[in-house]
């Protein structure tokens, strides 16, 4: 890797880290940008988990005053994206590198549409009345993204904020703190196990870890000033040119 190569993910590192913070779908900045240097699919899918890892604790650390009030809700659900990370992880590792190429672009595409459609998600999640807040499929949909981000994770947070603001009653910037300490338990479990059993290409998980951390902090801080609709464009643009790359 080239001095030109690795600050260029390291600056994809840094801005995943801030939209993770916020959005949630910072693997669609990272994942292309390691494809971009010559990394192959799964070894570059397994070093940016290893990666992000480092981010998106950064971003749970950096929303604990949200947290605030949140330990029962915590203690449910940690389990469930716990083991859906484990269930991911090792469908990761033990299906062929013909099936992720196969189904990685379809859910880049998924995270790109959810990206592209969140503030109709996020209007949709905020009214106050919803049938289904406390709703019993909470748990079980949150092992499922869980089972989501250990095999991926693109647009994961995007996801977890959908079924969170739909079943849970609370404001949408608690359950963003909810959300990434979700991530961030979904993100460092696949790490650890990737970390056992898998090769890493250990400079850029640390060229990404780094800059992801000073992201998820600044994100945390800065990340509501942002543009959406600038932001938005910037990932679905990233996640369309990334599905190019794997396709051709």
């Amino acid at each position: 890797m080239t001095w030109f190569e690795g600050l260029f993910v390291l600056l994809a590192g840094m801005g995943a880290g801030t939209i993770n913070a916020v959005v949630g779908s910072g693997t669609l900045l990272t994942f292309p940008a390691l494809l971009a240097v010559g990394i192959p699919p799964v070894l570059a899918n397994v070093t940016n988990t290893v990666g992000l890892a480092p981010g998106t604790a950064a971003g749970a650390i950096g929303y604990r005053r949200e947290l605030e009030g949140q330990r029962g809700r915590m203690l449910r659900l940690i389990p469930a994206s716990l083991v859906g990370a484990i269930v991911g992880a090792v469908l990761l590792l033990t299906l062929p590198d013909s099936a992720f190429h196969a189904v990685v672009p379809v859910l880049i595409l998924l995270g790109c549409l959810l990206v592209a459609f969140q503030p109709w998600l996020s209007r949709w999640i905020s009214v106050p009345s919803h049938v289904h807040r406390g709703a019993w499929w909470v748990i079980p949909a949150v092992f499922l993204t869980g089972v989501y981000g250990g095999y991926f994770g693109a647009a994961q947070g995007v996801l977890l904020m959908a079924i969170l603001g739909l079943g849970l009653d609370s404001n949408l910037q608690r359950m963003n703190g909810l959300k990434n300490v979700l991530a961030t338990v979904v993100n460092t479990v696949a790490a650890i196990l990737f970390i056992i059993v898998h090769d890493i290409d250990w400079l850029a998980a640390a060229l990404i870890a780094v800059g992801s951390t000073i992201g998820g902090f600044l994100g945390a801080r800065y990340g509501r000033r942002l543009p959406p609709i600038a932001l938005r464009a910037l990932i679905v643009c990233i996640g369309i040119l990334a599905i190019i790359t794997m396709l051709f």
